[in-house]
């Protein structure tokens, strides 16, 4: 597995070995000993699976008290997925890195606890696939608006469909402190 740093700490993107021949392929999505192996201890409790149709965006996510670490992939399809950086007190807070996530491509994102994270479809269908560190709960559940312009993403679709929690969701600036996660070195 090939691991490929992003421009913040912590959030990685992940290119599994890959064998395939006539017959098509196969690679490990999720293996404890391998990922541990790279520095990176996970345990997931909950696993999701979405599908949305071309320019539907959904983000910027994130649970507070009880963060979600999200290992995100792509099973059908390619979208454009965003990590922001969330923690107070963080040298990185506010900031974004985004991927291509295809199922052509089979790259993983990891976006760890303290992160808010989001996508935006970019082929005419796409399948989703989240491994998360903790189970969602409701009253938990928080977002930042997609365009905020203090963050900044630079999304590649200018009209995207919305959900109205997402279409509603506060500005970064505007999220009260203790809706927010720490910065813990």
């Amino acid at each position: 597995m090939k691991v490929i740093e992003t421009r913040l700490p912590g959030c990685v993107v992940l290119e599994p070995r890959v064998f395939g021949d006539s017959r098509g392929f196969f690679f490990e999505g999720w293996n404890k000993q391998s990922f541990e192996a790279v520095g990176l201890e996970m345990n997931f409790v909950q696993s999701n699976v979405s599908s949305s149709s071309r320019g539907v965006l959904r983000g910027l996510h994130y649970q507070w008290p009880r963060p979600q670490g999200k290992l995100v992939s792509v099973l059908e399809g390619e979208v454009y997925d965003v990590a922001v950086d969330i923690r107070r007190g963080s040298p990185t807070f506010g900031q974004w890195d985004a991927v291509v996530l295809s199922a052509k491509n089979r790259r993983q994102f990891w976006i760890p606890e303290g992160f808010a994270h989001g996508f935006a479809v970019l082929s005419e269908r796409a399948l989703f696939h989240y491994l998360c560190t903790d189970v969602y709960v409701a009253e938990h559940d928080a977002a930042i608006r997609w365009n905020d312009a203090d963050v900044a993403v630079d999304w590649p679709i200018s009209t995207p469909t919305l959900s109205a929690k997402d279409e509603a969701a506060p500005f970064l600036k505007d999220i009260a402190e203790e809706r927010l996660p720490v910065f813990q070195t």
